[in-house]
């Protein structure tokens, strides 16, 4: 079995040079439209600012206390 074909079975789509996505809708244009919707908000949204990148690595970074009591 190739990556693409496991993909298939595990219920995700596929796109060259994306990561697999998960199918939202069984019916294969509902699952199109839901997920150029979601590109076209993520095109519009602004860019984020240095401050925000900062706040989502600290947020988003597990520190050396959760890993401990982990």
């Amino acid at each position: 079995m190739n990556p693409s074909t496991n993909a298939a079975t595990a219920g995700v789509t596929t796109t060259p040079g994306r990561p697999a996505r998960p199918v939202r809708d069984p019916d294969p244009a509902r699952n199109a439209a839901y997920w150029a919707r979601i590109e076209r908000t993520v095109a519009a949204a602004p860019p984020l600012s240095d401050e925000q990148r900062a706040r989502l690595r600290v947020i988003f970074h597990p520190t050396t206390a959760a890993k401990g009591a982990a």
